[in-house]
Protein backbone atom coordinates (compact mmCIF):
# COMPACT_ATOMS: atom_id res chain seq x y z
CA UNK A 1 0.00 0.00 0.00
CA UNK A 2 1.55 3.09 -0.58
CA UNK A 3 2.43 5.69 1.34
CA UNK A 4 -0.19 8.25 -0.01
CA UNK A 5 -3.33 5.70 0.18
CA UNK A 6 -2.36 4.46 3.46
CA UNK A 7 -2.50 7.84 4.76
CA UNK A 8 -5.90 8.61 3.36
CA UNK A 9 -9.52 8.51 4.86
CA UNK A 10 -11.05 4.89 6.54
CA UNK A 11 -14.81 4.57 7.61
CA UNK A 12 -15.77 4.89 11.25
CA UNK A 13 -19.50 4.00 12.63
CA UNK A 14 -20.73 4.52 15.69
CA UNK A 15 -24.40 3.96 16.24
CA UNK A 16 -27.03 4.95 19.04
CA UNK A 17 -30.23 2.78 20.12
CA UNK A 18 -31.44 0.55 17.59
CA UNK A 19 -30.06 2.24 14.14
CA UNK A 20 -29.09 -0.20 11.15
CA UNK A 21 -25.57 -0.91 11.54
CA UNK A 22 -23.00 0.53 8.66
CA UNK A 23 -20.09 -1.53 9.72
CA UNK A 24 -19.49 0.87 13.16
CA UNK A 25 -15.73 1.15 13.62
CA UNK A 26 -14.48 1.79 17.32
CA UNK A 27 -12.42 4.64 16.16
CA UNK A 28 -12.45 5.99 19.95
CA UNK A 29 -9.92 3.70 20.36
CA UNK A 30 -7.92 3.13 17.16
CA UNK A 31 -7.47 7.08 17.49
CA UNK A 32 -6.30 7.10 20.84
CA UNK A 33 -4.35 3.68 20.07
CA UNK A 34 -2.26 6.04 17.44
CA UNK A 35 -1.72 9.06 19.38
CA UNK A 36 -0.43 6.88 22.17
CA UNK A 37 2.08 5.94 19.54
CA UNK A 38 2.67 8.60 19.08
CA UNK A 39 3.94 9.49 22.77
CA UNK A 40 5.86 6.86 22.82
CA UNK A 41 8.10 7.64 19.80
CA UNK A 42 9.43 10.49 21.20
CA UNK A 43 11.61 8.34 23.36
CA UNK A 44 13.58 7.80 19.64
CA UNK A 45 14.24 11.42 19.42
CA UNK A 46 13.44 13.83 17.06
CA UNK A 47 15.97 13.07 14.91
CA UNK A 48 14.84 10.04 13.84
CA UNK A 49 11.78 11.93 12.10
CA UNK A 50 14.19 13.88 9.71
CA UNK A 51 15.23 10.40 8.08
CA UNK A 52 11.58 8.90 7.38
CA UNK A 53 10.40 9.00 4.17
CA UNK A 54 7.39 9.19 5.66
CA UNK A 55 7.59 12.61 7.26
CA UNK A 56 7.49 13.75 3.98
CA UNK A 57 4.16 13.61 2.44
CA UNK A 58 3.21 14.26 6.50
CA UNK A 59 0.93 17.37 6.14
CA UNK A 60 0.76 17.34 2.17
CA UNK A 61 -3.05 18.26 2.84
CA UNK A 62 -3.13 19.70 6.35
CA UNK A 63 -6.07 22.64 6.41
CA UNK A 64 -5.84 25.31 8.78
CA UNK A 65 -8.09 26.00 11.73
CA UNK A 66 -10.53 28.66 11.85
CA UNK A 67 -8.32 31.72 13.50
CA UNK A 68 -4.84 29.99 12.67
CA UNK A 69 -4.05 30.93 8.94
CA UNK A 70 -0.80 31.84 9.85
CA UNK A 71 1.35 30.72 12.72
CA UNK A 72 1.38 27.34 14.46
CA UNK A 73 0.75 27.83 18.23
CA UNK A 74 3.65 27.41 20.69
CA UNK A 75 3.63 24.33 21.93
CA UNK A 76 6.39 25.39 25.32
CA UNK A 77 3.56 28.35 25.56
CA UNK A 78 0.72 26.22 25.74
CA UNK A 79 1.87 23.22 27.99
CA UNK A 80 2.80 26.06 30.73
CA UNK A 81 -0.51 27.83 30.96
CA UNK A 82 -3.44 26.13 29.60
CA UNK A 83 -2.63 22.47 28.61
CA UNK A 84 -2.29 21.27 25.15
CA UNK A 85 -5.83 20.47 23.24
CA UNK A 86 -5.50 17.94 20.04
CA UNK A 87 -8.70 16.98 18.16
CA UNK A 88 -8.37 13.37 17.05
CA UNK A 89 -11.20 12.41 14.28
CA UNK A 90 -12.00 9.53 12.52
CA UNK A 91 -13.58 9.74 9.68
CA UNK A 92 -16.17 7.68 7.42
CA UNK A 93 -14.25 7.15 3.88
CA UNK A 94 -13.21 3.69 2.16
CA UNK A 95 -9.62 3.34 -0.02
CA UNK A 96 -9.71 1.26 -2.76
CA UNK A 97 -6.35 -0.59 -1.59
CA UNK A 98 -8.21 -1.90 1.89
CA UNK A 99 -11.84 -1.88 0.29
CA UNK A 100 -12.27 -5.62 0.16
CA UNK A 101 -11.22 -5.84 4.08
CA UNK A 102 -14.90 -4.05 4.77
CA UNK A 103 -17.42 -5.97 2.31
CA UNK A 104 -20.58 -3.75 0.93
CA UNK A 105 -19.36 -1.16 3.21
CA UNK A 106 -17.05 0.10 0.12
CA UNK A 107 -17.89 0.46 -3.25
CA UNK A 108 -16.41 -2.41 -5.82
CA UNK A 109 -16.09 0.20 -8.25
CA UNK A 110 -12.71 2.19 -8.91
CA UNK A 111 -14.66 4.96 -10.70
CA UNK A 112 -15.60 5.60 -6.68
CA UNK A 113 -12.70 6.91 -5.80
CA UNK A 114 -9.93 9.44 -7.04
CA UNK A 115 -6.39 9.25 -8.09
CA UNK A 116 -5.34 9.45 -4.42
CA UNK A 117 -7.37 6.31 -3.83
CA UNK A 118 -10.06 7.74 -1.72
CA UNK A 119 -13.69 7.51 -1.75
CA UNK A 120 -14.69 10.34 -3.74
CA UNK A 121 -18.01 10.75 -1.43
CA UNK A 122 -17.78 13.05 1.25
CA UNK A 123 -17.15 11.34 4.74
CA UNK A 124 -18.53 11.33 8.18
CA UNK A 125 -16.81 12.33 11.31
CA UNK A 126 -18.19 9.59 12.96
CA UNK A 127 -15.46 9.78 16.38
CA UNK A 128 -14.00 12.60 17.99
CA UNK A 129 -11.94 12.63 20.76
CA UNK A 130 -10.60 15.69 22.53
CA UNK A 131 -6.98 15.32 24.14
CA UNK A 132 -6.15 17.72 26.76
CA UNK A 133 -2.23 17.62 28.00
CA UNK A 134 -2.55 19.45 31.27
CA UNK A 135 0.25 21.55 32.84
CA UNK A 136 2.07 20.47 35.92
CA UNK A 137 0.60 17.88 37.50
CA UNK A 138 0.59 16.76 33.97
CA UNK A 139 -2.16 14.47 32.82
CA UNK A 140 -4.09 12.83 29.72
CA UNK A 141 -7.99 13.31 29.44
CA UNK A 142 -9.63 12.36 26.57
CA UNK A 143 -13.51 13.26 25.87
CA UNK A 144 -15.01 11.21 23.08
CA UNK A 145 -18.52 13.09 21.78
CA UNK A 146 -20.94 10.66 20.31
CA UNK A 147 -21.71 10.80 16.69
CA UNK A 148 -25.07 11.39 17.01
CA UNK A 149 -24.99 14.40 19.29
CA UNK A 150 -27.47 16.47 17.96
CA UNK A 151 -26.20 20.06 18.48
CA UNK A 152 -26.78 23.52 16.51
CA UNK A 153 -23.84 23.85 14.46
CA UNK A 154 -22.04 26.77 12.73
CA UNK A 155 -21.31 27.81 9.25
CA UNK A 156 -18.29 26.43 7.97
CA UNK A 157 -16.45 27.06 4.59
CA UNK A 158 -14.83 23.92 2.80
CA UNK A 159 -11.82 24.98 2.39
CA UNK A 160 -10.97 22.92 -1.03
CA UNK A 161 -14.58 23.81 -2.58
CA UNK A 162 -15.25 27.06 -0.82
CA UNK A 163 -18.48 25.91 -0.52
CA UNK A 164 -20.11 27.63 2.71
CA UNK A 165 -22.64 25.70 4.57
CA UNK A 166 -25.21 27.78 7.42
CA UNK A 167 -25.15 27.34 10.57
CA UNK A 168 -28.22 25.09 12.25
CA UNK A 169 -29.88 25.10 15.19
CA UNK A 170 -30.17 21.18 14.90
CA UNK A 171 -28.03 18.81 13.27
CA UNK A 172 -25.81 15.83 13.93
CA UNK A 173 -22.38 15.83 15.30
CA UNK A 174 -20.73 13.51 12.44
CA UNK A 175 -21.66 15.70 9.35
CA UNK A 176 -19.50 18.43 10.29
CA UNK A 177 -16.72 16.63 8.51
CA UNK A 178 -18.86 16.97 5.04
CA UNK A 179 -19.87 20.50 5.57
CA UNK A 180 -15.98 21.90 6.26
CA UNK A 181 -13.60 18.84 6.66
CA UNK A 182 -11.43 18.90 9.64
CA UNK A 183 -11.60 22.63 10.37
CA UNK A 184 -15.37 22.16 10.78
CA UNK A 185 -15.74 19.76 12.96
CA UNK A 186 -12.51 21.00 14.78
CA UNK A 187 -14.83 24.29 14.72
CA UNK A 188 -18.04 22.30 16.00
CA UNK A 189 -16.40 20.84 19.03
CA UNK A 190 -15.14 24.41 19.88
CA UNK A 191 -19.16 25.38 20.53
CA UNK A 192 -18.98 22.51 23.20
CA UNK A 193 -16.77 23.63 24.94
CA UNK A 194 -15.74 27.03 24.80
CA UNK A 195 -19.11 28.24 26.18
CA UNK A 196 -17.51 26.69 29.36
CA UNK A 197 -14.00 27.85 29.07
CA UNK A 198 -12.13 29.03 26.58
CA UNK A 199 -8.81 27.65 27.82
CA UNK A 200 -10.23 24.16 26.12
CA UNK A 201 -10.02 26.04 22.56
CA UNK A 202 -8.34 23.90 19.98
CA UNK A 203 -5.02 24.03 19.24
CA UNK A 204 -4.16 21.16 16.92
CA UNK A 205 -6.11 18.54 14.86
CA UNK A 206 -6.11 15.34 12.68
CA UNK A 207 -8.12 13.41 11.09
CA UNK A 208 -7.35 8.95 10.73
CA UNK A 209 -8.24 6.46 8.80
CA UNK A 210 -9.25 2.96 8.65
CA UNK A 211 -6.31 0.49 9.49
CA UNK A 212 -4.52 2.44 12.31
CA UNK A 213 -6.06 -0.17 14.70
CA UNK A 214 -4.99 -3.30 12.74
CA UNK A 215 -1.47 -1.96 12.39
CA UNK A 216 -0.59 -0.59 15.74
CA UNK A 217 -2.24 -3.79 17.67
CA UNK A 218 -0.20 -6.04 15.07
CA UNK A 219 2.82 -3.89 15.76
CA UNK A 220 3.09 -4.21 19.46
CA UNK A 221 1.80 -7.89 19.52
CA UNK A 222 -2.12 -7.77 20.33
CA UNK A 223 -3.91 -5.86 23.17
CA UNK A 224 -4.81 -8.20 26.06
CA UNK A 225 -8.59 -8.04 26.67
CA UNK A 226 -10.56 -10.00 29.39
CA UNK A 227 -13.93 -10.85 28.77
CA UNK A 228 -16.47 -11.63 31.24
CA UNK A 229 -19.11 -13.31 29.07
CA UNK A 230 -19.20 -14.38 26.01
CA UNK A 231 -19.54 -12.00 23.00
CA UNK A 232 -20.63 -13.38 19.68
CA UNK A 233 -21.50 -11.03 16.87
CA UNK A 234 -21.30 -12.38 13.03
CA UNK A 235 -21.81 -8.23 11.73
CA UNK A 236 -18.64 -7.62 13.32
CA UNK A 237 -16.12 -9.57 11.48
CA UNK A 238 -18.06 -12.74 12.81
CA UNK A 239 -16.40 -12.45 16.27
CA UNK A 240 -16.86 -15.02 18.75
CA UNK A 241 -14.50 -14.35 22.41
CA UNK A 242 -15.18 -16.94 24.83
CA UNK A 243 -16.14 -15.75 28.40
CA UNK A 244 -13.92 -15.99 31.06
CA UNK A 245 -11.15 -15.66 29.23
CA UNK A 246 -8.52 -12.99 28.30
CA UNK A 247 -8.05 -12.82 24.73
CA UNK A 248 -4.88 -10.97 22.68
CA UNK A 249 -6.71 -9.38 20.17
CA UNK A 250 -4.97 -8.68 17.28
CA UNK A 251 -5.25 -7.55 13.44
CA UNK A 252 -8.69 -7.41 12.68
CA UNK A 253 -9.85 -9.18 15.38
CA UNK A 254 -9.07 -6.58 17.57
CA UNK A 255 -10.92 -4.21 15.16
CA UNK A 256 -14.08 -6.83 15.29
CA UNK A 257 -13.94 -6.28 19.13
CA UNK A 258 -13.63 -2.71 18.99
CA UNK A 259 -16.67 -2.03 16.35
CA UNK A 260 -18.74 -4.89 17.76
CA UNK A 261 -22.11 -3.77 19.28
CA UNK A 262 -24.86 -6.30 18.63
CA UNK A 263 -22.60 -8.27 20.84
CA UNK A 264 -22.56 -6.22 23.73
CA UNK A 265 -24.90 -4.50 26.19
CA UNK A 266 -28.21 -3.94 25.02
CA UNK A 267 -26.92 -3.54 21.50
CA UNK A 268 -27.14 0.66 21.49
CA UNK A 269 -23.84 2.93 20.54
CA UNK A 270 -23.32 4.17 23.82
CA UNK A 271 -23.69 0.53 25.74
CA UNK A 272 -20.63 -1.09 24.03
CA UNK A 273 -18.11 1.96 24.95
CA UNK A 274 -17.29 0.65 28.12
CA UNK A 275 -15.61 -2.21 26.22
CA UNK A 276 -14.27 0.28 24.27
CA UNK A 277 -12.61 1.85 27.28
CA UNK A 278 -11.30 -1.61 28.69
CA UNK A 279 -9.49 -2.36 25.28
CA UNK A 280 -8.48 1.58 25.82
CA UNK A 281 -7.00 1.16 29.06
CA UNK A 282 -5.39 -2.11 28.18
CA UNK A 283 -3.71 -0.45 25.47
CA UNK A 284 -1.78 2.38 27.15
CA UNK A 285 -0.76 -0.21 29.91
CA UNK A 286 0.34 -2.17 26.92
CA UNK A 287 2.17 0.88 25.22
CA UNK A 288 3.80 1.77 28.24
CA UNK A 289 5.37 -1.35 28.93
CA UNK A 290 8.96 -1.64 29.43
CA UNK A 291 9.31 -4.51 26.75
CA UNK A 292 7.57 -1.51 23.82
CA UNK A 293 9.51 1.33 24.93
CA UNK A 294 12.86 -0.30 25.49
CA UNK A 295 12.12 -1.71 21.81
CA UNK A 296 13.66 0.71 19.40
CA UNK A 297 12.30 -1.25 16.27
CA UNK A 298 8.17 -1.43 17.62
CA UNK A 299 8.41 1.90 18.72
CA UNK A 300 9.81 2.71 14.76
CA UNK A 301 6.89 1.07 13.92
CA UNK A 302 4.70 2.95 15.67
CA UNK A 303 5.95 5.98 14.94
CA UNK A 304 5.65 4.88 11.17
CA UNK A 305 2.16 3.73 11.67
CA UNK A 306 1.17 7.35 13.10
CA UNK A 307 2.59 8.87 10.55
CA UNK A 308 0.97 6.83 7.65
CA UNK A 309 -2.37 7.14 9.38
CA UNK A 310 -3.33 10.72 10.24
CA UNK A 311 -3.99 13.44 8.60
CA UNK A 312 -2.63 16.83 10.35
CA UNK A 313 -4.46 20.49 10.66
CA UNK A 314 -1.51 22.75 9.10
CA UNK A 315 -0.67 23.67 13.03
CA UNK A 316 0.07 20.18 13.45
CA UNK A 317 2.29 19.37 9.66
CA UNK A 318 5.38 19.23 10.92
CA UNK A 319 6.29 16.10 12.23
CA UNK A 320 8.43 17.76 14.84
CA UNK A 321 5.49 19.27 16.47
CA UNK A 322 4.10 16.13 16.63
CA UNK A 323 6.97 14.79 19.04
CA UNK A 324 6.85 17.64 20.78
CA UNK A 325 3.03 16.88 21.92
CA UNK A 326 4.42 13.33 22.51
CA UNK A 327 6.93 14.59 25.04
CA UNK A 328 4.66 16.43 26.77
CA UNK A 329 2.86 13.49 27.76
CA UNK A 330 5.02 10.60 27.54
CA UNK A 331 5.98 10.26 31.45
CA UNK A 332 2.27 10.46 32.67
CA UNK A 333 1.60 7.91 35.19
CA UNK A 334 -1.01 5.23 33.94
CA UNK A 335 -3.52 6.96 36.91
CA UNK A 336 -3.63 10.41 35.09
CA UNK A 337 -4.70 8.98 31.74
CA UNK A 338 -8.25 9.36 32.04
CA UNK A 339 -10.82 8.68 29.09
CA UNK A 340 -14.49 9.89 29.66
CA UNK A 341 -17.68 10.20 26.91
CA UNK A 342 -19.36 13.51 26.80
CA UNK A 343 -22.55 13.91 29.18
CA UNK A 344 -25.28 12.36 26.58
CA UNK A 345 -29.05 12.21 27.51
CA UNK A 346 -31.87 10.41 25.20
CA UNK A 347 -32.55 13.38 22.49
CA UNK A 348 -36.26 14.06 22.97
CA UNK A 349 -37.11 14.23 19.59
CA UNK A 350 -35.61 11.10 18.87
CA UNK A 351 -34.79 7.96 20.95
CA UNK A 352 -32.11 7.15 18.46
CA UNK A 353 -30.09 10.15 19.11
CA UNK A 354 -28.30 11.54 22.15
CA UNK A 355 -28.55 15.39 23.37
CA UNK A 356 -26.02 17.20 25.05
CA UNK A 357 -26.51 17.44 29.12
CA UNK A 358 -25.37 20.62 29.37
CA UNK A 359 -24.99 20.96 32.95
CA UNK A 360 -23.01 18.17 33.22
CA UNK A 361 -20.36 18.98 30.53
CA UNK A 362 -20.33 22.40 32.22
CA UNK A 363 -19.40 20.68 35.12
CA UNK A 364 -17.09 18.28 33.52
CA UNK A 365 -15.02 20.85 31.32
CA UNK A 366 -14.51 23.69 33.74
CA UNK A 367 -12.48 20.69 35.97
CA UNK A 368 -10.66 19.99 32.97
CA UNK A 369 -9.63 23.38 32.39
CA UNK A 370 -8.73 23.45 36.44
CA UNK A 371 -6.21 20.57 36.06
CA UNK A 372 -8.41 18.99 38.62
CA UNK A 373 -8.93 15.53 39.47
CA UNK A 374 -11.56 13.82 37.70
CA UNK A 375 -12.70 10.00 39.06
CA UNK A 376 -15.16 8.85 36.01
CA UNK A 377 -18.44 7.45 37.23
CA UNK A 378 -22.36 7.20 36.18
CA UNK A 379 -24.03 5.25 33.60
CA UNK A 380 -23.17 4.93 29.82
CA UNK A 381 -26.47 7.03 29.11
CA UNK A 382 -28.19 9.49 31.48
CA UNK A 383 -32.05 9.38 31.19
CA UNK A 384 -33.19 12.62 32.38
CA UNK A 385 -36.17 14.96 30.93
CA UNK A 386 -34.93 17.30 27.72
CA UNK A 387 -31.16 18.96 28.79
CA UNK A 388 -31.02 22.48 29.24
CA UNK A 389 -29.33 25.06 26.71
CA UNK A 390 -26.59 26.42 27.42
CA UNK A 391 -27.02 30.16 28.77
CA UNK A 392 -26.94 33.33 25.88
CA UNK A 393 -24.71 35.11 28.64
CA UNK A 394 -21.32 35.43 28.21
CA UNK A 395 -18.80 33.79 30.35
CA UNK A 396 -16.10 35.41 32.46
CA UNK A 397 -12.96 33.28 31.43
CA UNK A 398 -11.75 33.31 35.16
CA UNK A 399 -14.52 31.92 36.44
CA UNK A 400 -12.65 29.05 37.16
CA UNK A 401 -8.90 29.62 36.10
CA UNK A 402 -7.12 27.12 38.12
CA UNK A 403 -6.65 25.75 41.57
CA UNK A 404 -6.03 28.80 43.19
CA UNK A 405 -9.31 30.16 42.03
CA UNK A 406 -11.26 31.19 45.24
CA UNK A 407 -15.00 31.11 43.33
CA UNK A 408 -17.07 27.60 44.89
CA UNK A 409 -15.49 24.47 44.03
CA UNK A 410 -17.05 22.95 40.99
CA UNK A 411 -19.82 20.39 42.09
CA UNK A 412 -18.39 16.94 40.77
CA UNK A 413 -19.96 15.64 37.10
CA UNK A 414 -21.58 12.26 36.91
CA UNK A 415 -19.36 11.50 34.05
CA UNK A 416 -19.10 7.92 32.25
CA UNK A 417 -15.31 6.92 31.98
CA UNK A 418 -12.02 4.81 33.33
CA UNK A 419 -8.43 5.51 33.81
CA UNK A 420 -5.34 3.32 32.17
CA UNK A 421 -5.03 1.57 35.44
CA UNK A 422 -8.98 -0.60 35.39
CA UNK A 423 -8.20 -3.83 34.51
CA UNK A 424 -11.96 -4.51 34.28
CA UNK A 425 -13.01 -7.51 32.11
CA UNK A 426 -15.34 -6.89 28.98
CA UNK A 427 -19.19 -8.04 28.52
CA UNK A 428 -21.29 -9.30 26.13
CA UNK A 429 -24.79 -9.74 25.98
Amino acid sequence: MSDTTTRRGRRTIARHGRLRARNPFAWILRVVGIALACVLVAGLGTAAYATWDLSRTFGADAQALEGQESEAPDIGSLVATKGVDLLLTGIDVCEWDSHEKFGDRCPKNESAYGEDGRQLDAGLNDVNLLVHISPEPRKVTVTAFPRDLMIPTPECTNQKTGTVSSATERDQLNNAYAKGELACVAKTIDTLTTPYDADLAIDYAATVTWNGVIEITNAIGGVDVCVAETIDDVEAGMLHLEGGQTHTLVGEQALAFLRSRHGVGDGGDLGRISNQQIYMSSLVRKLTSEGVLTNPGTLLSLARTALSNVDPSASLANPVTLVQIAMAAKEVPLENFVFLQYPAVTDPYDENRVAPNYDEAAKLFQMIAANDEIAPTGTYLQETEAPAVPSDEPVDPNATAGPTDTAAPVETPEVVGRNATDESCASGR
